[in-house]
């Protein structure tokens, strides 16, 4: 199982596979590799890495919970590409990895190739933080991955309408697991206290990040539907960033699966810019 060792004593887990352009996977705030499990096998010719975050996934959990911070997550990234030897690199960033990439423009720019940022950007919806927080660091009250599976298709039946059974059942072994007590979150609750934390010292302003990525390729996937990103946010975004490639996915809300056309077609058109 491939481990690399964080500088302040953290083994964590990534995934490297193909050959190619390489590219980044950072995924969202609770979830891990398997984030990317629908659209990996539509990214040929990429060398696709996947970073389990400290406190999620397969990698180790830290002894303090305060260090689950975008900073510190961004560390570890450039502690991974050099435990990997990589100089640059392209980043597919879904929500939390989206604001790590825009911090790394800003902190170490020469080590990003480019970036696609899926359904986040410099301004976040406070209505979409207050549905995160309803259920970050919490167990869901579910006996069984199938009894979670149609709780979730149903909540999220008008915000992305046509999804089926079988990918909702695919989608929640991401971040839970089955057991005798009943169906488990499997990244550290201390996540929660972590991002408590980091608002209390109040929302800074990241439009300055976003900016730092320019010229890089950029793209934006956004959720038709989403809580999270505006449309209104988006507009911003590609009025301040000429040549940002849009998408908006419809019957999509936070965050698009990233196997949907109007995705993969920003993504393509992302990777050849940078081929």
């Amino acid at each position: 199982m491939p481990q690399f060792l964080t500088s302040d004593g953290l083994h964590l887990h990534y995934e490297d596979e193909g050959a190619g352009l390489a590219v980044l996977c950072l995924s969202g705030l609770t979830r891990n590799a398997r984030d990317f499990d629908f659209v990996a096998p539509h990214l040929a010719g990429v060398r696709l890495i996947r970073l389990d975050y400290r406190g999620r996934g397969q990698s180790a959990w830290s002894p303090d919970p305060l260090t689950y911070t975008v900073p510190r997550e961004a560390q570890d990234v450039l502690e991974l590409l050099d435990h990997l030897g990589l100089e640059r690199v392209a980043i597919l960033g879904t929500s939390r990895g989206g604001l790590i990439a825009m911090v790394l423009a800003a902190m170490a720019k020469h080590r990003l190739m480019g970036v696609a940022l899926n359904d986040i950007g410099p301004e976040l919806d406070p209505g979409g933080l207050d549905v995160i927080m309803g259920y970050l660091g919490r167990h869901p009250e579910a006996a069984t991955l199938d009894d979670l599976a149609v709780q979730r298709a149903a909540a999220m039946a008008a915000k992305f309408p046509g999804v089926p059974l079988a990918r909702w059942r695919q989608e929640v072994t991401h971040i839970h697991v089955e057991t005798p007590e009943g169906v488990r979150i499997n990244y550290d609750s201390g996540l929660r206290e972590a991002v408590i934390a980091a608002g209390a010292k109040g929302a800074p302003d990241l439009w300055p990040l976003f900016d730092a990525m320019a010229p890089l390729p950029c793209a934006v996937i956004h959720g038709a539907k989403s809580d999270l990103l505006s449309d209104a946010t988006v507009a911003r975004m590609a009025e301040r960033m000429p040549g940002l490639i849009v998408a908006h996915v419809p019957d999509r809300a936070h965050i698009p699966f990233l196997d949907e056309p109007e995705a993969l077609d920003a993504l393509n058109l992302w990777l050849e810019q940078m081929a």
